[in-house]
């Protein structure tokens, strides 16, 4: 059986060239959630020149809200959300530097051709496999967006984050069919 492939964050932008559409990977580093109501906050940022709550570029962004915290302080379940919600957002984003996105289900053509242009990369992660998912979270801080609850954005550290590769640099999509 292959050995899946060990990736970090802060290397993903030489990495992702070399990635390829339905490979198995383990992400280690930091990585941003954020979902429709946090993308929506960092488009007002960006739109009034204010500063973002993260340095997008070379960035990875995990679709995804936890769960509450258990009473013992572990972090709740932490599966992805549909990443069609985000296709609105995605291009400039892309565009302004972030290299990586995580969650679940295929993206729209803007999106591909954005993943292209910046050389970036897709990956998906398992729905209904949230529960397995956090333990891969070895640390979580709210940083921004406080109000809005599980949506805030956190800046997670992850290890051996299990992700497969949905759309890699080239455009191929696993959610094609020929």
């Amino acid at each position: 059986m292959e050995k899946n492939k060990r990736i970090y964050t802060d290397m993903l932008r030489c990495e992702a060239e070399t990635l390829r559409a339905g490979e198995s990977v383990l992400l280690c580093g930091t990585v941003y959630t954020a979902r429709d109501a946090a993308h929506g906050r960092i488009f007002s940022l960006l739109d009034q020149n204010q500063p973002l709550p993260f340095d997008l570029n070379g960035a990875v962004i995990y679709y995804a809200g936890p769960t509450p915290q258990k009473p013992d302080g572990q972090i709740g379940s932490f599966g992805p959300t549909t990443s069609a919600r985000m296709d609105v957002f995605t291009p400039r984003l892309l565009d302004l530097g972030l290299v990586g996105m995580i969650g679940k289900g295929n993206r729209n053509d803007e999106v591909i051709a954005a993943i292209k242009r910046n050389r970036a990369v897709y990956f998906c992660a398992g729905g209904g496999f949230g529960a397995l998912i956090s333990r891969s979270i070895v640390k979580m801080e709210e940083i921004a967006f406080f109000d809005l609850g599980c949506e805030s954005v956190k800046r997670l550290e992850v290890k051996d984050f299990p992700l497969i590769v949905a759309v890699d640099a080239d455009g191929n999509n696993i959610f094609q069919r020929d």
